[in-house]
């Protein structure tokens, strides 16, 4: 596989900059800490551990440039000491997945909109120079447009894509009102690795990789057409270190954050199948509620007021992630 160098590697933060992850301990945030460990800037992660794991972070708790704080966003007391002396907040605690938010939308409410918030009152008070938070493609809805592009979405269907856009609301509020200089990141489909393939919502790269390497055909929802911009975990790292060096311009608005091509799940099954030299054959069922049948990014506004050039396509990351995940599954 041809090498790939990460389009944030270059970037230059102040020397004694502090970046606050909430949700450190999940996927892109323990990703997003690794990175920042790696490029030798100083930070502190925050997570309560209703989803996000303890393993995820194990290996950095001793790292010298690494604070770890136990904390909730739906306390703000909590936030305000996470808060202190921060630089930079990358705000990825929050709930995901589109199925559980149908059976918990209380809880959501309060996780997804309370605790994103209180982080920003908490940002506010305490100066700080950016809050980058992240969103979600499912903000887009009902609309039929392809590519989505910024400022024609369509109805929400879930509870979760609810929250994400009162988010977005709430930071267009508190950077037009208060002056806190918030960006938000929608999210198309994230992979890679230390996503978690046991979880009962676990996304589908991971189900599809844990499924054939257990020698078992995995279930997908629908006739497989369903398309999807699958977003290798750099890019969205790129994306939020960007976000924090963007313009001021930029500020007070949300970013489609792919890369800007798509796969149906069976295009998706079969290059991993390939990949994985496996024969098995997958099952169908029944579609699922709340889920969008297309999704494609215009990423034309983030490359301009981002300078986002993302450098992994799906093939790419798939290649890095199935790797990982072969280590992680023995």
């Amino acid at each position: 596989m041809e090498l790939v160098k990460p389009g944030y590697k270059h970037l230059e933060f102040e020397k004694e900059s502090l970046f606050l992850i909430t949700g450190v301990a999940g996927f892109i945030g323990s990703n997003l800490l690794e990175a920042i460990l790696n490029l030798g800037y100083n930070v502190r992660g925050m997570d309560n551990f209703s989803t996000g794991k303890k393993e995820n972070i194990e290996a950095f708790l001793s790292h010298p440039n690494f604070e770890f704080i136990e904390g909730d966003i739906c306390d703000l007391e909590t936030c305000r000491k996470a808060c202190k002396g921060v630089s930079y907040v990358l705000n990825q605690a929050a709930l995901g997945s589109v199925p559980r938010s149908m059976k918990f939308p209380t809880l959501y409410t309060q996780n997804n909109i309370l605790g994103t918030h209180n982080m920003m009152q908490a940002a506010t008070e305490n100066g700080v120079k950016r809050f980058v938070y992240a969103s979600s493609s499912s903000v887009y809805g009902d609309s039929k447009e392809l590519p989505k592009k910024e400022g024609n979405e369509g109805n929400v269907l879930s509870p979760y894509a609810l929250t994400k856009k009162v988010d977005e609301e709430l930071a267009k509020l508190y950077f037009e009102v208060f002056g806190l200089k918030t960006i938000g990141l929608r999210y198309f489909n994230v992979f890679g690795k230390r996503q978690d393939p046991f979880s009962t919502y676990a996304a589908v790269i991971p189900i599809f990789v844990k499924k054939i390497l257990d020698k078992e055909a995995p279930v997908i929802n629908g006739d497989g057409q369903t398309s999807r911009d699958f977003t290798y975990i750099e890019n969205v790292i790129e994306a939020n270190l960007k976000a924090c060096l963007a313009e001021e311009e930029a500020c007070g608005k949300a970013y489609n954050i792919a890369f800007g091509q798509r796969a149906t799940l069976n295009e998706l099954y079969n290059q991993i199948a390939t990949l994985l030299k496996s024969e098995i054959k997958p099952i169908y069922g029944p579609e699922r509620a709340g889920d969008i049948k297309h999704s494609l990014a215009d990423i034309s506004n983030t490359k301009k007021y981002l300078n986002y050039n993302p450098m992994y396509s799906m093939k790419q990351g798939l290649e890095l992630a199935i790797d990982w995940y072969q280590e992680y599954l023995k």
